[in-house]
């Protein structure tokens, strides 16, 4: 059976101890990532399966109509838009999930937090430059922490800023903002004042139809000149375009940001990283040694498990019969 794994960015997936798993397959393992369809479609021409890392590479109906072979798609992690599910179904393509683990994108995350609240970046960078002391940054004790969304990650980075004597002010669903009461933790009284009352906003949703560009300017504007907004969530909960005008217009004062619209991002005058108030990471939330062995342990299983016969983890069970 063949096997191809796009987006292998780091070219470290064959050196992980779960590759073992697909020992008896023949795996192609690709470094880059295109969105061309035709490209994908030569590519991926002979693939009984694809092991997609995360969302990086589209499924899309046009796709799938193209890959006569294909009869498994096997997911790091769950599927969050970027496989056309009916489309796979009604082509007999199963869709096998994984796991995720809040782990390594809450502790990356709360890196975030202290490398903007302490404006670490440009001190780094003016030391490198030959310069000592050029600015000041924030301590966190005292200060109100924004957490949207309070699932798995939420709750973790909730934990955090308590250890750090922060006032955790919660904001989402009614569940949400109940839980996190019965946990000790506050919840705001309207999603205006969250965002007015908030030093540091972090926010930990699920992208899908009724989240997407959920965030506007007019919230966003609403924060403090020296607040700091984070995102290691996704992009595209925000409005396009809305964070960057509301940067551009001193409110919120920062912010850090792993998530992109158009990932990956190579171009060097990209306005994020053209503005000195912005910390850009590369889409690390999830991307750490013992986060992938457990991601692509799952998928690589799953691989295993459906072309012995057993299948496990099916999304749409009905592409088997």
């Amino acid at each position: 059976m063949k096997i191809s794994i796009p987006d292998d960015y780091q070219n470290i997936i064959r050196e992980l101890n779960c590759y073992k798993l697909l020992k008896d397959f023949d795996v192609r393992v690709y470094n880059d990532t295109i969105n061309d369809i035709e490209e994908l479609s030569k590519r991926f021409s002979e693939s009984d399966c694809i092991v997609l890392t995360r969302e990086r590479t589209k499924i899309t109906k046009e796709l799938i109509e193209r890959l006569s072979n294909l009869k498994l798609i096997s997911q790091t992690g769950k599927i969050a838009g970027n496989v056309d599910v009916e489309a796979c179904t009604k082509s007999n393509i199963a869709i096998a999930e994984g796991k995720g683990s809040p782990v390594a994108p809450a502790e990356l995350t709360w890196t975030l937090i202290m490398a903007g609240m302490r404006n670490l970046v440009p001190a780094v960078n003016e030391m490198k430059n030959g310069n000592w002391q050029t600015n000041i940054g924030d301590c966190l004790e005292g200060k109100t922490l924004g957490i949207w969304g309070f699932g798995k990650i939420g709750r973790k980075i909730a934990g955090y800023g308590k250890a750090f004597g922060m006032n955790v002010t919660i904001w989402g669903s009614n569940l949400s903002r109940e839980n996190a009461v019965k946990e000790g933790f506050i919840a705001a009284e309207s999603k205006a004042k969250f965002f007015e009352s908030s030093d540091v906003l972090t926010i930990h949703l699920r992208l899908k139809p009724a989240t997407k560009g959920l965030i506007e300017i007019e919230d966003l504007i609403k924060m403090k000149s020296d607040s700091l907004f984070v995102n290691t969530s996704r992009a595209e909960l925000i409005k396009p375009g809305a964070l960057k005008e509301a940067l551009k217009s001193g409110r919120p004062g920062k912010a850090a940001l792993d998530v992109f619209e158009n990932e990956p991002i190579y171009d060097k005058n990209f306005w994020a990283l053209k503005m000195d108030n912005v910390i850009c990471t590369p889409h690390l939330g999830y991307v750490e040694k013992r986060g992938y062995e457990y991601y692509f342990g799952i998928a690589f299983q799953n691989v295993v498990d459906y072309f012995g016969g057993n299948p496990t983890n099916i999304l749409n069970p009905e592409a088997l019969k």
